[in-house]
């Protein structure tokens, strides 16, 4: 073969290679030519919800507005006027009569069964004196509230017509992977029956709004009013209900959140069977497992969730779990991190018993443990200490190295810093400014009350046991603290060069 043609073979050669190759389409599905058939087939089960509140007497109505008022809104001058209106509202022109006032917000929703029942958001109809529905075709239905669960934003609604309603089915939004197709259907801005069309963009985001944030990201562009409103996949179900929307203008720039379906599905079926939501409870103030607690406990990689203390009487402390447990699997699930606890929790059945593989002494323990159900004003209460020996010693010690001072709790440290007649511990006496402790903020007055799960009465304990961790080559050294909010886990590095001195 003549030398000339070489490199026009190995480009055709080349050229091959690259068609024969997997491309893009080899990987996922190409776009939809359109979504005309699949909104044509769903906008008939998608309604908007308006919902009304009427202010008590003597009460201005949120959302009225008096116009051309002379003063800055927010200034003192701004609420006297408005005060001196509302006491004086009737014969003044121009301004409803006491029974005309009225604040109305709207919302979306979506019907998931013939018969009527309808979900939306809490917040779309929260504290709402009357609901409607209107349907597509512009049918207006009232609407009856049969049960809200304000922790993950859900409501259900039942409207009465005279014929079958047309319903959508929940899917499974496990399924759906970041970069596939969805459309929202909803009443952004009081427009009805508006569609728009994007991807998930993420999955499992936690967007501080709640403990069991687990919000499907998607560009769909969401606006105030698509709130309840349904999320599809290109089968026509519905993988997630339209919540919340991060921007600073008030409309979309493309980052909205949704309810998945399979947390809300849970939710719902709890709402029509009771009218609210029983949850499981496990009884445990939780938190992060950082490299540096990892460390502490001799575990190879930051996993879990850390027991800080247990509620008395509660399903772990029945169960013998204890604080500086970390807990690595729940119900045959593995715990990658502290805030997938809660959720888990939450989602398994009140009642059941269930394996919890926890971390103790080095080493994985199975325990078993039957759920409660979350009281209605869940707040974690900790574990009381009780009464033991008196503290000895009022004598101060200087852990330089650690920027702390240590004392005994006295009557006078107790009083000091009014702790409890039955806190045991060491009180933080002093802090050094930009020291270890510092940068983890303890403060003067919190209590250390154990040190790497060993419990301490005077500061020569903590001292030795800090000690003992330097001579070991240990990296941290971990402390129980009791703060003003609760027992939190804080680790302390041993390697960190002195500041300055307590004062």
């Amino acid at each position: 073969m003549p030398q000339a043609f070489s490199p026009l073979i190995r480009s055709l050669a080349l050229v091959a290679a690259l068609a024969a190759a997997p491309g893009p389409a080899a990987f996922a599905a190409p776009p939809p030519d359109g979504f005309a058939d699949l909104a044509e087939r769903l906008l008939p089960s998608v309604v908007s919800i308006t919902s009304v509140k009427i202010a008590k007497p003597g009460e201005v109505a949120p959302g009225l507005e008096i116009p051309n008022l002379p003063f800055p809104p927010g200034s003192p001058m701004e609420k006297l006027f408005r005060d001196f209106m509302d006491k004086n509202r009737h014969g003044l022109p121009g301004l409803p009569k006491e029974e005309e006032r009225r604040q109305t917000a709207l919302g979306s929703g979506f019907i998931i069964d013939a018969t009527g029942y309808i979900v939306t958001n809490n917040h779309v109809i929260e504290e709402a004196n009357e609901i409607t529905a209107t349907l597509e075709d512009g049918t207006i239905l009232k609407a009856t509230l049969v049960g809200t669960d304000p922790l993950v934003d859900l409501a259900l609604l039942k409207v009465v017509s005279d014929k079958p309603l047309p319903a959508v089915p929940f899917g499974d939004s496990s399924k759906e992977r970041v970069g596939d197709w969805v459309i929202a259907i909803g009443n952004p801005l009081g427009l009805s029956s508006t569609v728009t069309a994007g991807i998930v963009s993420a999955r499992g985001r936690d967007i501080k709004q709640g403990r069991y944030d687990d919000f499907i990201q998607t560009d769909a562009s969401i606006n105030q009013g698509n709130s309840g409103g349904p999320l599809f996949n290109m089968a026509g179900e519905v993988i997630g209900i339209n919540t919340a929307i991060l921007s600073r203008s008030g409309g979309s720039i493309g980052l909205g959140f949704s309810i998945p379906s399979n947390q809300a599905k849970g939710v719902i079926a709890q709402l029509r069977d009771f009218g609210r939501t029983r949850r499981g409870w496990l009884g445990v103030k939780i938190q992060q497992v950082t490299p540096e607690i990892a460390e502490s406990f001799g575990l190879k990689e930051p996993s879990g969730a850390l027991i800080a203390s247990t509620e008395d009487n509660g399903p772990a402390a029945a169960a013998q779990i204890k604080g500086g447990d970390i807990i690595l699997k729940f119900n045959g699930s593995d715990i990658k991190e502290m805030k997938n606890l809660p959720r888990i929790v939450a989602d398994t059945p009140v009642g059941k018993k269930v394996d919890v593989v926890v971390w103790r002494d080095g080493h994985e323990t199975t325990l078993s443990v039957t759920l409660g159900e979350l009281p209605d004003d869940s707040k974690t209460v900790l574990a009381s200490a009780k009464p033991d020996q008196p503290a000895p010693g009022p004598k101060t010690v200087e852990l330089a190295g650690l920027g702390l001072k240590l004392g005994g709790l006295t009557p006078e440290s107790r009083e000091k810093f009014q702790l409890s007649a039955d806190q045991k511990g060491v009180v933080i006496i002093d802090v050094t400014s930009g020291s270890t402790a510092a940068d983890k903020g303890l403060k003067p007055g919190d209590v250390i009350v154990e040190v790497q799960q060993e419990a301490v009465n005077t500061p020569a304990e903590i001292t030795e046991r800090v000690e003992r961790f330097r001579k070991a080559g240990r990296k941290t050294v971990l402390m129980l603290v009791q703060t003003s909010d609760g027992l939190h886990w804080v680790p302390l590095s041993l390697t960190a060069a002195p500041k300055g001195s307590p004062g």
